[in-house]
Formats: structure tokens, C-alpha cells, sequence
């Protein structure tokens, strides 16, 4: 690789750790140190972001060409992947509430798990049997995590499992729903952060509208505290464009290492932040999970390059889609 081509693919993992990072510990700020526990409308505010951002990215500024989708699609298909992803933004946004990033970051990592297990038992398909023992480091990593975690909530962790879950079953449904279209972030946030503003602003207004009322009126600096909510959902929308250059700058195994190696980032930022304790097993269960994401993305690249003819695992799209992140959930696989 040239020393120039090395440098942006450096440049690109950097500044996609930086936004990641920083949306992820900016969203736990606001829940934990401005006492804003309305996760429904924080998810709300990254989707009006994001909205307004990709429509000035492909229509004011013109940097992306539109991908035209037809209109009966937009509902046939856009629609129901917009209801899931938003499903899964809102509950990264929950679990951000009740547990600590690390242990939220640790369970997001179990969504190779989720997305295998899913796709053997809907749609019966074959993986080879590294893709299972791939996943062997992965679930035991959770689990040990699980147990030795010191600020263990019942409520956030089965918040950012069932997030997991979503995640896996848009990057289903991605597969069965967006053939045909080629799709980058950009243009997956121009399409499905409209839809996701239209699907979560009534249950954000009739649930938490009234405390957020009441929180206005009892915050000591409330227009402080919502420049810093805005803020959040302005690096939401600059999190989707990074993850659409480190794509283009690098290679399927880089990004894979580069994903599980943010994780171990944001980890490590939110400790010296917030000083969550983290005992030494679990300290050591979250190596081992990322461990077992390398491994499983290692092996899923090599069974890829594999010849015609011989057995493979099927190709789950590691699109851009998947990649959304807003995510928390942004290995998407993985992605706030």
C-alpha cells in the first residue's frame, strides 16, 4: 500500500473513531450528567439531524448522487427497515441510560451471534463451522462479562440484547428487501431517517413530552443543556458520513479490526469519563469478545475469497446500512 493510501485510511479509521467515541460518551453525558432521561426523544433529535444533514449533503452541496427509489418502494421497502432501525437506535439510546458504555459496547459486540442464529433459523441457511466455533469467544465473553459487571442492570441489559436483535434483523431484512439498490450511508440516512422521525415523534411527544417540561422548568442551564442534545445529533448525521469515507478508505479486514478496536476506545474514554467500575474479569470477558468479532470477521473475509463451487457461508451484506451507527450499532453489525 502507498504511503499516501496508508495515510487516509489512517485519517479515516481516526476521524470515525473521534465522531463514534464522541456521539456514544455525548449521549451517556446527557442521560447521566444533565439528567435528560428521555431516550425516546434524544433518538428523535439524532433523526431530525440526520435528516436535514443528508438533504444537504445530496441536494444543497451535491457531494453524493441521489439514489432514486421508487416511490411504492419507499413503503414496500424503506418503510419497515426504518421501523426496525429505529427500534434498535431507541434501544442503544435506553441501554445508554441504565448501564455503563462499556458493558452497552460489550453487548453490541454480540451481534455477529444474533445475525448468524437468525439467518440458520429463518432463512435455514448453511455456515461453515468456523463461523460457529467464530462465535464460541464471542457468547463467553458476554457472558463472563455479564456476570462480573459491577453496575448490572437488568432493565439496560436486556435493552441493548433486544438491540442486538434489531440490529441482526435489519441486516436481514437489508438483504431481502434492498436488492437492486445499491446504497450508501448517506443515502440510507436520507431515506430512512425521515421515516424514522415520522415513526418515533408521536410516542417521544405523548410519552416524555411532559417531562421534558418538567425538566426545563427545573434545569439550573436548560438552553446549555440543549445546544449539547443538538450537538449530539448533528455528530449522529457526521458519524454516518465518516463511516461512508473509512469505507471507501479502506479494506473489509482493516475495518473489521479497526470496529473491534474502537470498541476497546470507547471503552477506555468512558472509564476515564465517567469512572464506571470495571472489575479485572470483566475487564478481561470484554477482551475476549472482541477477540472472538476479529476472529468471526477474519473468517467470514476468507470463506469470501473462497472459489466458485466450494462450500462457503452465505455473504451477509456489510453494507452501509448495516454500518449505521447512530449508532451505537455501528459495527453495525454494529453502530451511539
Amino acid at each position: 500500500m502507498e504511503e499516501g493510501s496508508m495515510f487516509r485510511s489512517l485519517l479515516a479509521i481516526l476521524q470515525w473513531w473521534g465522531f463514534n467515541v464522541t456521539v456514544i460518551i455525548m449521549n451517556k453525558w446527557i442521560f447521566q450528567k444533565l439528567d435528560f432521561k428521555f431516550p425516546l426523544s434524544v433518538s428523535c433529535v439524532h433523526f431530525i439531524c440526520s435528516s436535514i444533514g443528508a438533504y444537504i449533503v445530496i441536494k444543497v452541496l451535491k457531494l453524493k448522487p441521489l439514489i432514486v427509489v421508487d416511490p411504492e418502494d419507499r413503503w414496500r421497502r424503506i418503510f419497515p427497515m426504518s421501523f426496525v432501525f429505529c427500534i434498535n437506535i431507541v434501544l442503544g439510546n435506553v441501554s445508554l441510560r441504565y448501564i455503563p458504555v462499556s458493558f452497552m459496547q460489550t453487548i453490541k459486540s454480540f451481534t455477529p451471534a444474533t445475525t448468524v442464529v437468525l439467518q440458520w433459523l429463518v432463512w435455514r441457511k448453511y455456515f461453515d463451522w468456523r463461523i460457529w466455533a467464530s462465535l464460541v469467544p464471542i457468547v463467553g465473553g458476554i457472558l463472563l462479562t455479564s456476570v462480573t459487571e459491577l453496575s448490572f442492570n437488568m432493565f439496560g441489559f436486556c435493552a441493548a440484547l433486544f438491540g442486538c436483535l434489531a440490529t441482526s434483523t435489519k441486516t436481514i431484512l437489508a438483504e431481502s428487501l434492498l436488492h437492486g439498490y445499491k446504497f450508501d450511508s448517506i443515502n440510507t440516512v436520507y431515506y430512512m431517517a425521515p421515516f424514522a422521525t415520522m415513526i418515533l415523534g408521536i410516542p417521544a411527544l405523548l410519552l416524555e413530552g411532559s417531562g421534558i417540561l418538567s425538566w426545563f422548568e427545573a434545569h439550573p442551564a436548560p438552553w446549555s443543556a440543549l445546544i449539547i442534545i443538538l450537538s449530539s445529533g448533528v455528530l449522529a448525521f457526521c458519524l454516518n458520513f465518516s463511516i461512508f469515507y473509512v469505507i471507501h478508505s479502506t479494506t473489509a479486514v482493516t475495518f473489521n479490526v479497526a470496529g473491534n478496536l474502537k470498541v476497546a476506545v470507547a471503552v477506555m474514554v468512558s472509564w476515564l469519563i465517567f469512572r464506571n467500575p470495571i472489575s479485572y474479569m470483566n475487564a478481561v470477558g470484554c477482551g475476549i469478545t472482541l477477540v472472538g468479532c476479529t476472529f468471526y470477521g477474519y473468517v467470514r473475509h476468507m470463506l469470501s475469497q473462497q472459489t466458485p463451487g466450494t462450500p462457503r457461508t452465505p455473504r451477509t451484506p456489510r453494507s452501509k446500512m448495516e454500518l449505521l451507527p447512530l449508532v451505537n450499532n455501528d459495527k453495525l453489525e454494529g453502530k451511539v
